[in-house]
């Protein structure tokens, strides 16, 4: 196996001797070898297998001789999106064009195409018309049968049929990626290959299917939303890999798309050996002049320990993509790969992340999974924890353990979230004392996403009153510890089954903790997830009963100001929102308002005594509230805020302690522990999400 990255070029087939490809992979995103980009797994699997793999990244789709600069594969071609949906990568929400692209050189956007698995495929099938090619990857995955397009508005065919590719390599395709390979090095026909679990493949041979669900036409659910309900729920309770049956799709009767089962997941000795290929764990050289691939800051110094997920969130896609059952890897394949990262020479101690889809998340659910798989219609935490589910965080604490102690090592951090109903159903409370002793940078960030139960429902997350119930523990265990740390709560707009008064009820819930939140996440529609089947057909697929769904943009807008009510940018639209649903109540001076009768400062909040240091002063010395001051920027004080960034602790040069020995220097000014800026002692601070926890507690 050769030392090094893989071939990018004819000038590095040469120097390995290679002079013809087994396969080319094809991938939206920059080229980084590093396990946590499925492009590089992938590919380093193949060549552990003794394929040989090249990598064209990012290549021009206007220009067809892009796709032809490592010359034909003799296997196939294999096709992703990259890490992210091309059109999440590329819009937000709202459907406006994204600025900056993470897993692009330079984060420069516009690398790469919208839908680009599609428009990839017909590029090669434009130049090489037999050559066989497979696609994967999270945008194949989601999309590999009929969906709701949300950027279009339309339901879509499968992916297989539009791309012109052969065979659709679903979920993590590690398994299926290798017998796909043998087969074609066998000499079997990619048109024959039809056995393989883990793909879906196209035929107009009716014969060929076997032992398999009927799904509706796909000229049925175009116009019929029910029919499109029950389809997508069908699928739904078929992606664990002992329990899924093989689903077909018929396209006018004349032609099949045929899911196979999915692939059976990872052993852990599997999973230990993925990790453990020669990986050389950053961004292609050749980027570098470019100022690099963003992404790898978020990943390098992180390690994955876990896939799946039995949360089972309504609006997520890792039950479509990654299932229900966790697969793990071994506590020393990680301390291997803590061991490489502290070696590297931009490592400053500090462990970002140690998890997964969910970080707590260490191994199945309950036994009756090792053998039968997750069950169909049943969750394993909602709407309450399985009384069969085993709740134990022991494995966990003792991996944390581990890499706290190993030399170089300063503070491990817990950054891809925990699922806080699962802590509370371990009968121990250790984790949690483990967690707010060692793990929490100041900040704990958790998802509860609403307050409303009749919302939480159908978004799959438990009753608030578990939330409640969960940072009322975690305040009274950093209290016991003689630690300030707070909690983050993320919430999330628009979600179907979300009114009016339910985005009040939340914003009322956001003024008696006393803060504006300053991360809201609209609901955004995905292929893949029962909230996006809710919100195309206004039907939960799970009851069949109707939901109803905030659709246009104005009520979209009006749910998300309300969430961030205290921004005097949102004050219009706030109003009119509290107007439309009757709630002129919480319009008004008193301390239960939400905003005044008309527009007042910047700084102004109802029930809030207005600062001699941030409100204008009228001639006779009293505070003016008309009028907002300006700094000597000309900019109004208090405008929207940024978004909180978390860079100088993932560097850990602005650790707390740091902070406190800034103090003893210089006690005429103080430094904010998470933003790291100065002020003089005794001016007022902007009332944040970073700060608030401080002067007023939760309820």
């Amino acid at each position: 196996m050769y030392e090094g990255y893989l071939p990018i070029s004819k000038q590095d087939m040469q120097e390995r001797g290679i002079k013809q490809l087994d396969f080319v992979y094809v991938c939206g995103d920059a080229y980084v070898d590093h396990p946590s980009f499925g492009h590089a797994i992938i590919a380093r699997l193949l060549e552990a297998h003794g394929y040989t793999v090249g990598i064209i990244a990012q290549p021009d789709w206007k220009d067809d001789a892009s796709i032809s600069v490592l010359g034909v594969p003799r296997l196939g071609f294999l096709v992703s999106a990259g890490n992210m949906d091309s059109m999440v990568n590329h819009y937000s929400v709202s459907k406006k064009r994204r600025a900056t692209d993470s897993y692009t050189p330079g984060g420069v956007m516009g690398k790469r195409p919208d839908y680009a698995t599609v428009v990839y495929c017909n590029l090669i099938r434009h130049t090489y018309k037999k050559t066989p090619i497979i696609i994967g990857g999270i945008e194949a995955s989601l999309r590999r049968l009929a969906h709701y397009d949300y950027w279009s508005n339309k339901v879509k065919r499968s992916i297989l049929l539009d791309s012109g590719a052969d065979l659709i390599s679903y979920g993590m395709g590690e398994h299926s990626i290798i017998e796909i390979a043998d087969a074609l090095n066998a000499g079997i026909d990619v048109h024959d290959i039809t056995f393989i679990d883990g793909t879906v493949f196209k035929t107009k041979n009716r014969d060929l299917i076997y032992d398999a669900i009927e799904l509706p036409d796909y000229d049925e659910i175009k116009e019929n939303k029910r029919s499109f309900a029950q389809s997508f729920y069908k699928q739904y309770c078929n992606t664990d890999p002992f329990s899924g049956k093989r689903l077909f799709e018929p396209y006018g009767g004349t032609t099949f798309v045929v899911q196979n089962p999915p692939a059976k997941p990872l052993t852990q000795t599997e999973m230990d050996e993925v990790y453990a290929l020669p990986y050389m764990r950053n961004y292609h050289p050749s980027y570098e002049k470019d100022g690099g691939v963003p992404a790898i800051r978020e990943i390098k110094f992180s390690l994955i320990s876990n896939r799946g997920c039995f949360g089972g969130c309504s609006f997520c896609a890792l039950t479509f993509h990654q299932g229900r059952r966790i697969q793990v890897r071994s506590q020393e394949s990680i301390i291997k790969e803590a061991e490489l990262i502290i070696k590297d020479p931009d490592f400053k101690g500090y462990i970002h992340d140690v998890g997964g889809p969910t970080a707590d998340f260490r191994h199945t659910a309950c036994e009756k999974q090792l053998k039968y798989g997750v069950c169909a219609n049943k969750q394993c935490l909602f709407p309450k924890p399985c009384a069969n589910m085993n709740a134990d965080h022991s494995d966990y604490i003792t991996l944390l353990r581990r890499l706290r102690a190993l030399p170089g090592v300063k503070k491990v951090f817990i950054r891809s979230g925990i699922r806080f109903d699962y802590v509370l159903a371990d009968k121990k409370d250790h984790f949690l004392e483990e967690l707010c002793k060692y793990h929490v940078s100041g900040q704990l960030k958790v998802a509860p996403e609403h307050i409303c139960d009749s919302v939480l429902k159908l978004m799959g997350k438990p009753e608030n009153q578990v939330y409640e119930k969960f940072a009322k523990a975690y305040r009274n265990m950093n209290k016991k510890l003689g630690k300030k740390q707070y909690m983050v709560p993320y919430l999330m707009s628009s979600h179907p089954g979300s009114h009016l008064k339910e985005a009040i009820a939340l914003a009322e819930y956001i003024r008696d903790l006393g803060y504006m939140p300053e991360q809201v996440q609209d609901f955004y529609p995905t292929p893949g997830t029962i909230s996006t089947c809710m919100y195309y057909t206004g039907l939960d697929p799970r009851t069949m009963k109707e939901v109803y769904v905030p659709v246009t943009l104005k009520e979209k807008q009006m749910q998300r100001a309300l969430i961030q009510y205290r921004n005097p940018e949102n004050y219009d639209i706030v109003k009119a929102a509290l107007i439309k649903a009757g709630r002129e109540d919480l319009i008004g001076f008193d301390e239960h308002c939400l905003i005044p009768p008309r527009k007042m400062g910047h700084n102004y909040h109802p029930g809030k005594k207005a600062s001699a240091d941030n409100t204008a002063k009228s001639k006779d010395g009293r505070a003016d509230t008309r009028k907002y001051t300006k700094p000597k920027s000309g900019k109004p004080q208090n405008m929207k805020s940024k978004q909180f960034k978390t860079d100088k602790y993932k560097t850990g040069k602005d650790r707390p302690e740091d902070f406190k020995a800034g103090r003893q220097k210089n006690e005429k000014y103080k430094t904010d522990r998470f933003t790291g800026k100065t002020q003089e002692r005794g001016k007022s601070k902007k009332k944040t999400i970073r700060n608030v926890h401080t002067r007023k507690k939760c309820r």
